[in-house]
């Protein structure tokens, strides 16, 4: 059986394009996410365009033992899997005090412990083959605090760390794992975390076939990290030279207001 490629969050979005992107290049697919009638809907729609296999799996990520029951049911069906595009993850815009702690910390639940796990499980089997990619989306927010985003900032600098260190250990067993650092995208992501009124947002959007684009090719060149975006990549750069100080004021002023 071909090694199969897995995606989260892929009953919309970015998930959604992965999922394309690898099913043009005929790789067999698990797809997972909440929504079991968009999953299956794109599974089908996969299905029959490109002649790929496509298992859709509904699961909620955030829960406590959801890679377990992922990965144990995959050992069932014999499936193994040799890439993992960890796309799943939310954000939420608004004063950290102000905001439902349950629904923060299923945030760190999805962005941040699921995605390890997934990791986790994932690369014995891929450094046992001296063969696998892991690409996990992390953003461009990781790479400062992000007043009035608090939470969703601090998750995606704890993605971008994790997925740098495990770069390094894996780069010469032959598995590639890269950080996609997109900016602010034109998805369904932006509307759920109440950006699309923030300056931030409307200052830079980028589509979310673009990111797409960006996330494939780093993988395809085993980059540890990878900005998407010609002014999100100067953004990032422009930050080793501003003091901390004020990178966080100018977050705080953008995110804070409105357009």
């Amino acid at each position: 059986m071909l090694p199969y490629a897995l995606v989260t969050g892929a009953s919309a979005g970015l998930g959604t394009l992965f999922a394309e992107a690898l099913a043009a290049e005929g790789r067999p697919l698990v797809i997972v996410a909440r929504r079991r009638d968009r999953l299956d809907a794109i599974a089908a729609d996969l299905r029959s365009r490109f002649g790929t296999q496509v298992l859709p799996i509904a699961l909620d990520l955030a829960a406590a033992d959801a890679p377990e029951m992922l990965f144990a049911q995959l050992e069932q069906q014999g499936i193994v899997i040799d890439t993992l595009i960890n796309n799943a993850g939310f954000g939420a815009r608004g004063a950290f005090a102000e905001l439902d702690l349950t629904m923060q910390s299923e945030m760190v639940d999805l962005n941040c412990r699921t995605l390890m796990a997934l990791c986790h499980r994932a690369l014995p089997a891929m450094i046992a083959q001296k063969n696998g990619a892991i690409l996990n989306l992390a953003s461009v927010a990781g790479f400062l605090p992000g007043p009035y985003m608090s939470t969703y900032y601090a998750t995606k600098a704890f993605v971008l760390s994790l997925s740098q260190a495990l770069h390094e250990e894996v780069k010469d067993r032959g598995v590639r794992v890269s950080a996609l650092c997109p900016g602010p995208t034109d998805t369904e992501f932006a509307a759920v975390a109440g950006l699309t009124n923030s300056r931030l947002f409307q200052m830079n959007v980028s589509t979310a076939k673009d990111v797409v684009r960006d996330g494939m090719a780093a993988l395809r060149d085993n980059k540890a990290v990878a900005v998407a975006g010609l002014s999100n990549k100067l953004m990032v750069a422009g930050l080793r030279f501003i003091p901390r100080g004020l990178a966080r004021g100018m977050a705080a002023r953008l995110q804070k207001g409105r357009g």
